[in-house]
Formats: structure tokens, C-alpha cells, sequence
């Protein structure tokens, strides 16, 4: 009995590679859609988690009739004597973690042992996904990216020694000894920033990252404009001029590398600290050049690295007579 023979069909070589260049074009005309759509998600948690941290602090202001300074050092705060604890410590119980506020001991400063245990736990809400930091030590604490809006002005502190009778008072919500109330704000809480992001240092000093490290230029300025030009005129890969690289940690502490930012620079521009007594801590993330930020009303807006300087000072202060808010933010 005779049996038919069938012939085996199979791709030839040139057939697989036709099929594996088409699955690669597919592949990179999916990938950028993929990765933007994750962005995005990270963005809008990102955006989720500083709006749910400047609603803690209008709770915060509700309970206290005033806002919680940046730092304290002096001793007229109910919650405890001078002290180098931030604001995001204050408002742990209105975020709903008093499992973490019970173990903070607010008469003692920040790095004291008896607040180890607290510094070192990380809080995700004071955390943006965007952030590709990887190498923050494990025994600094838990990072944040969330800071609060100090204002226009590059002042950190006076002291006895270093009054700096040239340089104004802080004009933005947040700095050290504010305690403000809603009532400070006359430019309107739809028209003043309360926070905005910054993202975490690379915690190595012996090389320049423009982004993130803050620099020293070594001058003194005493406004705005002269700290810019000051900073933006350094080189930046002089090693002499590094000032700081462990930025973002400890959230516990009340510092301008971890917890408060300026309006003197745009987002994503540099920062930089003249010691002592002055410094330009900028707002900055990994969102394609925009930065989320949070109007002290708690509404949420994102905001252009190439936003106009007059309206990103406006927006910078509490009472300077500027009524350009969220309507004037090209996003």
C-alpha cells in the first residue's frame, strides 16, 4: 500500500527575520507609551501624596490657629523648646501615622538618639515613585520630596554674630520661627506655594551632579537676584565649590537640604548655600522638566521649568501684593 508523503512547511530564515524586526518596531513604538503612561501614574501619586501633606498642614493650622515653623530656635512653640525637628514631623498625626509622631521626642534635636527610631523609618507619603535616588545610606533616615516654601528671599537664619541687617525677613509660608497663621497669607491661599518637590542627593562628594548637589559660590548675597547670579556664575565641575550632596534625608529633620525650598531660582535650576546665614534651595523632580507644586489651599498644579520668574516669585510669597496664581502657570 502506497503512502503519501506530505512536505513539512516551516518560516524560512528570511520569514523569522521579517517577524522578529516587525515584533522590534512594535516593541519601540509600545515602549515610549508604556513608560509614559507609568510616568504619569507616578506623577498623579506623586501629586496625591503632596496635596494629602499640605491638607495635613491646613488641619495642623485649624488645630493650632497657626501654621508649624520650618525650625524652632526659640521657646515659645507649645510643642516643645528649640529644636531642629521639621514640619513633616508636626503633621504626622494628621496624615494619619501617630504610630510614628508617638516616637518623636520634640525637646531634643533631631539626631539625638532618643529619635533614631523614628528617623530611620521611612513614610511613603513623603516619598515621589519619580524619584530614582539609590543611593541614600540606610543609616541616615527616611527620605523625603516633599518641601516646604520658604519664599524669595536667601535667608536661612540670623544670629547675634551674623545679624545681616541688609537681608529682609522671610516671605514665604514656612521658615524658621514663622508660625503663621491663615491670616498671614494676604495674597490669597489660591496664590501662595506651600510645598513643591525636590529630588534626593547622590550622597557623594567627590563628584558634581548640577540637578541635585547644592554648591557654595563663597560670596554674600543679600537678595534674590544677587544669589541667582551668584550661584549660576560658579563652574560647577570646581570640587571646591561643593557644598552638599546628602540631600533628602532625614524627613525628621528641619533643614534646606531636607525639608524647605526657595523661589529664587525656576524649577530644576541650581542650588546653593552661602554660609552663613543665607541659601537657594530649588525645587526640582524627574517630570520632564516640570515640577508639581501645591497651593497652600491645597489645590495642585504642575509648573514649567520655563516658567516666568515674576509670576514663580509671586507665587513665592505670602503678602508681597501679587495676585498671579494658577492662572498664570502655562502647564
Amino acid at each position: 500500500m502506497l503512502r503519501k508523503s506530505y512536505a513539512r512547511s516551516a518560516f524560512t530564515l528570511v520569514e523569522l527575520l521579517v517577524v522578529i524586526a516587525i515584533i522590534g518596531i512594535l516593541v519601540g513604538l509600545l515602549l515610549p507609551a508604556v513608560q509614559a503612561a507609568r510616568e504619569a501614574a507616578r506623577r498623579m501619586q506623586c501629586t496625591n501624596s503632596m496635596r494629602q501633606v499640605m491638607l495635613a498642614a491646613i488641619n495642623y493650622e485649624s488645630s493650632f490657629k497657626r501654621f508649624p515653623a520650618s525650625r524652632i530656635s526659640r521657646t515659645t512653640d507649645r510643642l516643645g523648646p528649640s529644636s531642629s525637628i521639621s514640619v513633616h514631623a508636626r503633621l504626622l498625626p494628621y496624615m494619619e501615622q501617630n504610630q510614628i509622631y508617638s516616637k518623636i521626642n520634640f525637646g531634643v534635636e533631631y539626631n539625638d538618639p532618643l529619635n533614631d527610631e523614628a528617623r530611620l523609618t521611612n513614610v511613603p507619603t513623603f516619598r515621589c515613585p519619580s524619584d530614582p535616588s539609590t543611593s541614600i545610606p540606610v543609616n541616615v533616615g527616611g527620605a523625603n520630596n516633599y518641601y516646604v516654601n520658604s519664599g524669595t528671599v536667601p535667608l536661612w537664619s540670623r544670629s547675634a554674630s551674623n545679624p545681616m541687617p541688609n537681608v529682609p525677613d522671610n516671605d514665604g509660608v514656612f521658615y524658621r520661627d514663622s508660625f503663621l497663621k491663615l491670616a498671614a497669607i494676604t495674597d490669597g491661599l489660591s496664590n501662595t506655594a506651600g510645598f513643591s518637590e525636590r529630588l534626593c542627593g547622590d550622597y557623594n562628594q567627590t563628584k558634581s551632579t548640577p540637578k541635585t548637589d547644592t554648591f557654595q559660590p563663597g560670596t554674600q548675597p543679600f537678595t534674590a537676584d544677587a544669589a541667582y547670579n551668584d550661584c549660576y556664575a560658579i563652574n560647577l565641575s570646581d570640587l571646591s565649590k561643593q557644598g552638599f550632596s546628602d540631600i533628602g534625608t532625614p524627613w525628621i529633620r528641619g533643614y534646606h537640604s531636607t525639608s524647605e525650598y526657595y523661589h529664587i531660582a525656576p524649577p530644576n535650576g541650581r542650588s546653593c548655600m552661602f554660609p552663613p546665614g543665607r541659601i537657594m534651595t530649588t525645587a526640582n523632580s524627574q517630570h520632564g522638566g516640570n515640577v508639581n507644586m501645591t497651593f497652600v489651599d491645597g489645590s495642585t498644579h504642575t509648573v514649567p521649568g520655563s516658567v516666568d520668574m515674576v509670576v514663580w516669585r509671586a507665587i513665592g510669597t505670602r503678602a508681597g501684593g501679587e495676585t498671579q496664581g494658577a492662572d498664570k502657570i502655562v502647564e
